[in-house]
């Protein structure tokens, strides 16, 4: 039996984004104010994936930039720590995409670019196309026998390709960094496999299923995004404030180990490595870095961390002076292997967010974002800044005219932290959090889970900070 503890219950949180902050601020609320928590950041910051940047004067997230408000997690935690009043909605600017050489309007009766009609995406596609998505439903039964598949894959068999290429690729591209012939369907569109599972055969059916219902007449539907006006990462900084935890930056953690009633924290150099002890961690890290950690500790959990792949991605933002006309549009997601009109030459962008049409509350002067990068383009990601600004800008031109010369302009690139769900990673991550259920005191989180966004995030971190409390207040009482 373990002993009781002759301390204040210390847990180490290593990662410093939101999943490990949020663990932070719920541990702080389930173990109490005398609880020793420190968070251990390799790099310089925290925020993770959350980052506002100084942008001609204006605060500008160049990382995640919003969060789903229909999930609840993000929202009530924001309304935990008192920052209600700073969130903020989208205008009701539409997005667009572009493919096939043309620019549309998004389809709104889609999930995810899978059609829930014909009518919804026929003015994106050819006769054929369109004849492919209407008989749809005449095909044999999709039947997936408890199996995943690239969605890809089944978007091809079952409409052929041009709502793969024009729709669902440019979507998850979006999302994930990624390529719709490498993504799961399980993990990306759950609720497409929780019909086809249930027997509904035809993807045109489940999508109709899902969709919510029109809304009345006169009826304002809900808000589908937020974000907080001074930029998402206020969420981290009022996080940090809140649990008040150690915390400890630009510290690799290189090595854990398990004492028999507790953990060891390597941290730093090898040359001159610093140590921390502790009774309960929370590993909030991507999986390149969980797999190493675990190795020694868990190792058919590092052996399932090691399957996740990760993509890497750069945000350019662009500042325009005052009075730059942008498209009455949100932003524009763009088709892979689309061209310039000249046929030659590719786009570097895979989207923009006009972000000034956007969100109301930015004001002058005009700013947009354009995102770089799918999994596999590191070729793309190699150019400098300066490189990469210019193409971005031509990018611009090319599909709107826009020619302002930028009076500010922020690069920030994401090396290596975007998971890729592909096929079978809701098996790894079914073995992931099975492993760990037999390793005392320690818990995992973040965006390798069960999703990429900020409420999914939270979602695991508090389900990490419950296990984690769970065990040491158990051991207390014991």
């Amino acid at each position: 039996m373990n002993r009781r503890p002759p301390h204040a219950p210390r847990v180490a949180i290593v990662g410093g984004g939101i999943s490990g902050l949020a663990a932070a601020h719920r541990l702080r609320m389930l173990l109490g104010p005398e609880a020793q928590l420190t968070v251990i950041e390799q790099s310089d910051r925290l925020g993770g994936k959350l980052r506002t940047a100084e942008l001609a004067g204006v605060r500008f997230d160049v990382g995640a930039e919003a969060f789903l408000h229909r999930k609840p997690e993000a929202q009530e935690l924001i309304d935990e720590v008192g920052l209600t009043g700073e969130v903020v909605h989208p205008t009701g600017a539409k997005a667009s995409v572009h493919a096939a050489g043309r620019t549309h309007q998004l389809p709104a009766h889609t999930f995810m670019g899978v059609p829930a009609s014909v009518e919804a995406v026929r003015h994106m596609l050819s006769s054929e196309g369109a004849l492919r998505v209407e008989m749809e439903p005449t095909l044999p039964p999709v039947d997936l026998r408890g199996g995943d598949v690239a969605v890809g894959a089944l978007m091809k068999d079952r409409f052929g390709p041009e709502i793969a290429d024009r729709l669902v690729g440019p979507l998850l591209g979006g999302v994930y960094a990624g390529r719709a012939d490498e993504l799961g369907l399980r993990a990306t569109m759950p609720q497409i496999a929780t019909l086809l599972d249930k027997g509904v055969g035809s993807l045109l059916a489940a999508a109709a299923m899902i969709m919510p219902a029109p809304p009345q007449p006169r009826a304002a539907r809900p808000p589908v995004f937020a974000s907080l006006r001074d930029g998402v990462s206020t969420l981290v900084d009022r996080l940090a404030e809140v649990a008040k935890p150690e915390v400890r930056l630009g510290l690799p953690v290189r090595v854990l180990s398990w004492l028999g009633d507790g953990w060891r924290l390597e941290i730093g150099s090898a040359a001159s490595p610093r140590y921390l002890e502790c009774d309960g961690v929370v590993l909030a890290v991507p999986a390149p870095s969980a797999r190493k950690l675990l190795a020694e500790i868990a190792p058919q959990v590092s052996a399932a961390y090691g399957k996740v792949e990760v993509a890497s991605m750069a945000v350019v933002a662009l500042a325009l002076p005052p009075g730059t006309e942008l498209p009455d549009r949100s932003g524009v997601l763009i088709a892979e292997g689309e061209r310039y009109s000249d046929r030659i030459t590719p786009f570097t962008a895979k989207a923009f967010t006009f972000s000034s049409r956007k969100w109301g509350h930015l004001g002058e002067p005009v700013i947009l974002r354009g995102s770089v990068g799918r999994h596999g383009e590191t070729a793309l990601l190699q150019r400098s800044d300066a490189d990469l600004v210019k193409a971005v800008r031509n990018d611009l031109y090319e599909l709107t005219g826009v020619r302002a010369e930028p009076i500010d302009s922020v690069v920030q690139r994401w090396g290596g932290g975007l998971p890729q769900y592909g096929v079978g990673h809701v098996d790894l991550v079914e073995a992931i959090e099975k492993g760990i259920g037999d390793v005392p005191g320690l818990a995992v989180a973040g965006a390798t889970l069960h999703g990429v966004g900020v409420p999914a995030c939270i979602a695991t971190a508090d389900s990490a900070a419950a296990r984690v409390a769970a065990h040491l207040l158990g051991r207390v009482r014991r």
